[in-house]
């Protein structure tokens, strides 16, 4: 499940992770992304966390907190790459941080860490 407002962004992954044999499912609001990952259960969500109406740390701990879907690995993607960010991503219950811009190879690395 990749979680981002932007398109663009969302066309990088999808083009990237599709190429890499990955099937996905897509939510541009936190909401959506929160509704999605109970509905369908995906193997792991790449949370954007600047989102409209509900920011990505908010949808991150409403998933970890529902026991159904609390297991699934969410890796924030997100430009806030400042010194305490990726520890703010963790302490909301985010599994993995990749800050943007990303390289394709940096991501892909990181989704295979999480599904072998």
């Amino acid at each position: 499940l990749i979680v981002e407002d932007t398109e663009d962004n969302r066309q990088i992954m999808r083009d990237l992770l599709s190429n890499a044999g990955y099937s996905l499912i897509e939510a541009q609001t936190g909401e959506e992304g929160v509704t999605m990952a109970k509905a369908h259960r995906p193997d792991l969500i790449l949370m954007d966390i600047q989102l409209p109406v509900l920011d990505g740390y908010e949808a991150t701990r409403r998933i970890k907190a529902d026991t159904a879907v609390a297991g699934i690995p969410i890796i924030a993607v997100t430009s806030y790459a400042l010194s305490g960010d990726e520890a703010k991503t963790r302490a909301a219950g985010c599994d993995g941080y990749i800050a943007k811009p990303f390289s394709p190879r940096q991501l892909l690395a990181k989704v295979r860490e999480f599904l072998p």
